[in-house]
């Protein structure tokens, strides 16, 4: 049996299952704030504080990189991404057309078991939140699962590939405080009793709105930091 030798350990090492547990770690702190926008990238302390060599964290912020979660510019240290209210706008837009056409084919796609299926859910993760004082992980999305539903592989492919982490980000941020919670909540739900209603048009126009309240909360937060943001305005249908 041929034994490793340091430079195969240290190539598997960075690419690996080990990697990918650094990647998850160091992805669920940008989603939770722990690394926050701006911050800088220390792969030394991550190492660290993971118990793993430089490796993995270095593969780690390489694909963190190709998310656009971490940027690095020649000569600077990598860092998180930093939430623009520009960005932000571009973003919601673009989440605004795609999911509301998502909503209106998931309107007319999904059978009333998902529908009632996705209700239930929905009041469960309400209930989960309100237990654990919003601090529950997410492992229920209402925006992902319209989107799903609609069945349409390039609106899926847009929002829920690569991007959906970045969205996700800029989500956590647009309802970071308890009312903005709840005023979700209800919205979801107003959503998704047109969706039962089988009123495409009206899930679709919920949808925008929602949106559309959603950023306009994120640019409330972001308003010191980009100054001159004109205003978000609604992409025509």
């Amino acid at each position: 049996m041929n034994t490793p030798t340091p430079a195969q350990t240290i190539k598997e090492d960075a690419s690996g299952p080990l990697a990918d547990a650094v990647f998850d770690k160091m992805l669920d702190a940008i989603y939770q704030g722990r690394l926050a926008p701006g911050s800088v990238i220390n792969e030394v302390s991550l190492a660290q504080e993971f118990g793993v060599s430089r490796g993995p964290v270095r593969e780690a912020v390489r694909r963190l990189q190709g998310i656009q979660l971490i940027t690095r510019e020649p000569y600077i240290k990598a860092r998180v991404v930093t939430l623009s209210a520009e960005s932000a706008l571009e973003l919601f837009q673009m989440r605004m057309a795609l999911e509301g056409v998502a909503c209106n084919l998931a309107t007319r796609r999904m059978s009333d078991e998902e529908i009632a299926q996705l209700l239930r859910e929905l009041e469960d993760d309400r209930v989960a939140r309100r237990q654990e004082g919003g601090a529950a992980p997410r492992v229920f999305d209402f925006h992902e699962r319209i989107v799903l539903a609609s069945g349409n592989q390039r609106i899926i492919n847009s929002l829920c590939g690569d991007l959906y982490h970045l969205l996700r980000v800029y989500r956590r941020h647009s309802g970071t405080v308890l009312e903005r919670k709840d005023d979700a909540y209800a919205e979801h739900w107003q959503i998704l009793r047109a969706i039962r209603a089988r009123d495409p048009e009206l899930a679709e126009s919920l949808m925008r709105s929602h949106i559309e309240r959603a950023a306009q909360h994120l640019f409330e937060h972001l308003a010191e930091r980009a100054p001159t943001l004109s205003g978000f305005s609604v992409p025509a249908a």
